[in-house]
């Protein structure tokens, strides 16, 4: 480890970067974490939009690499017991914490994500993100312990000056990791260091003592090939509590270290007290990042999100929104945050525009018309109206995506022949150049259009999935079931061909029942007999007998609903069809 150091000291330099001193300054309780959460947002100036800013990446990658060489180099030896500071087994026993930690922002942060963020304008850390900023300030005055309440309270302070995208928000819990993986492996650099010298401290008094296999040696030849340590209080440290109260081959050395500590203006006594409450500052900042990690990775955002997001608190106002569920909500905050990248509006007054439309045909309209509902103009029928009224440009996979719908089947259709023609323009033309005649040609490509074909298909499916995606419809939570208002049945279309097949019939309602068991929602079997030339056949009664049983079981099994009966079968009767 004595050379180890110094290489892992250098990994990821950047003018930022190359800052080793822990992420940590003066402490604040919470009410002036809040005072300073306010005053950071307004110091804050934002980049131009959409700039790129400076890369996280490659400084989680360093990091990564980083933390991986320190714990292996502080990991105890095969050879025997490496004593270590409390703050050193810390890191060697959660680095598989920290090691996940870093895997999952990896696959939550993409570069497409990372370059919407907004990104700062000046200071030290200029163009990387402003969350970012915002969460380096966080760990440096709380000494990277962060509670969920605390962490909530300063989102709310920062954004009474300054309001947090959606985006942003969303990036709190990942930006919140980075920089703390970034403290870990600052704490971690200088716990190398120190580690470092330490050693090198214990084989200089082994040779000085004669322990550990070595010859004792005269103070006088082994200072001859004694060269200086990166971490001078740490070996001072060691190497006094080693040769203290020895015999008097160690009182040269003793008397060369005060020498050399008195030259600095310190002496051995105030050199192991300072290095003893580093060693304990180390152990609670590490204890505390190691802490704080654990809480991110068990915390769930998306409950802590609807708390501290402002365009939320602009869609309560009307409609329904917070009855929905949080899939159908976030469809809402990804429509708002679209509309606002594209607009010359921001998100907030996006919101405010989409519950004022809302809220102007709640006037004119029924409250269960869907045009009082903010969804309206953000996902439906009152979207183009609205994108008019704001100003939005849609991007071009959005324009290709409006062609695509508005040509539906056709444009399908026209889009597979067009792309197996230019499959099989390629090869064709190759042969006509080679001077084959045009029938071979014409055959050729009759041959040709069927696997041409099935390339195409593949293409255009891609390419829909690209351009479409899946849009999840709008729900409601209906965290107790469904209301009476809400009233819905269940209804499963049968053909009664034999009693096994009814008597599955009946067990897969059951489970339907299973699967939803609360609230005003009914079950039926919608059945039909199969087809005969008479109006009755000789086993229906007895196939529509089974399933009544069936349904009879099941109301007494599970009893009745609010409003009563829970199954029933509706059968349909045999009309003559011509057809």
């Amino acid at each position: 480890m004595v050379g180890l150091h110094h290489s892992l000291r250098n990994a990821g330099a950047s003018p930022l970067w190359q800052d080793r001193l822990p992420i940590r300054s003066e402490s604040f309780g919470i009410e002036r974490l809040e005072e300073h959460a306010r005053s950071l947002a307004a110091a804050q100036p934002i980049a131009a939009k959409r700039a790129r800013g400076r890369g996280l990446s490659d400084r989680l990658a360093a990091n990564a690499a980083f933390l991986l060489a320190a714990s292996r180099a502080l990991a105890p030896e095969s050879d025997g017991p490496r004593e270590l500071t409390p703050a050193g087994e810390w890191l060697i026993d959660n680095y598989h914490l920290v090691e996940m930690q870093i895997h999952e922002i990896g696959i939550d942060l993409p570069p497409s994500y990372y370059a919407q963020l907004p990104k700062l304008a000046d200071g030290p850390l200029i163009g990387l993100p402003r969350v970012f900023g915002a969460m380096w300030s966080l760990v440096a005055h709380t000494d990277s312990h962060i509670e969920p309440s605390t962490l909530r309270r300063y989102l709310l302070a920062y954004q009474d000056v300054e309001t947090l995208t959606i985006g942003e928000l969303w990036a709190v819990p990942i930006t919140l990791r980075i920089v703390l993986i970034e403290n870990l492996r600052r704490v971690a650099a200088v716990i190398v260091d120190n580690s470092a010298a330490r050693e090198i401290a214990d084989g200089l008094a082994d040779r000085l003592l004669g322990h550990n296999s070595q010859v004792a040696t005269a103070w006088s030849t082994v200072s001859a090939s004694f060269r200086p340590t990166p971490s001078p209080g740490a070996f001072a440290a060691q190497l006094a509590h080693r040769l203290r109260g020895r015999d008097s081959g160690a009182e040269p050395a003793l008397a060369w270290l005060n020498a050399h500590l008195a030259e600095r203006g310190a002496r051995i006594e105030g050199v192991v007290g300072d290095e003893l409450q580093q060693q304990g500052t180390f152990n609670a900042t590490i204890r505390n990042i190691i802490t704080s990690l654990r809480m991110a990775a068990a915390l769930d955002w998306n409950d802590v999100f609807e708390t501290v997001c402002p365009v939320d608190r602009v869609l309560e106002q009307t409609g329904r929104f917070r009855e929905m569920d949080f899939t159908t909500r976030n469809l809402y905050r990804t429509a708002i945050e679209q509309l606002a990248r594209y607009s010359p509006l921001g998100e907030i007054e996006v919101a405010r525009r989409a519950v004022a439309a809302a809220t102007d045909a709640a006037i004119t309209r029924s409250a269960t018309d869907r045009h009082c509902d903010p969804g309206y103009y953000l996902l439906a029928g009152g979207r183009r109206s609205f994108e008019v009224a704001i100003g939005f440009r849609p991007p071009l996979r959005a324009r290709v995506a409006r062609v695509g719908r508005a040509l539906g089947l056709t444009g399908y259709a026209a889009g597979v022949v067009t792309v197996s023609a230019l499959f099989l323009a390629g090869p064709l033309g190759l042969l006509a150049a080679m001077s084959v005649g045009g029938w071979w040609l014409l055959l050729l490509g009759c041959a040709g259009f069927v696997p041409a074909s099935d390339a195409a298909v593949a293409c255009i499916n891609r390419f829909s999935m690209w351009a479409f995606g899946a849009t999840p419809l709008p729900a409601l939570e209906l965290p107790a079931g469904i209301a009476a208002p809400l009233r819905t049945m269940v209804a499963v279309p049968i053909l009664l061909t034999s009693l096994r097949a009814v008597d599955e019939l009946v067990a897969r309602l059951e489970i339907h029942h299973l699967a939803s068991p609360d609230g005003e929602l009914q079950f039926a079997l919608l059945s039909d007999w199969t087809d005969s030339p008479t109006e009755h056949a000789d086993d229906d009664e007895a196939l529509l007998e089974a399933a009544r049983r069936g349904i009879e079981q099941l109301n007494q099994r599970h009893g009745a609903s609010p409003a009563g009966d829970r199954f029933f079968v509706l059968h349909r009767r045999r009309v003559w069809n011509a057809g």
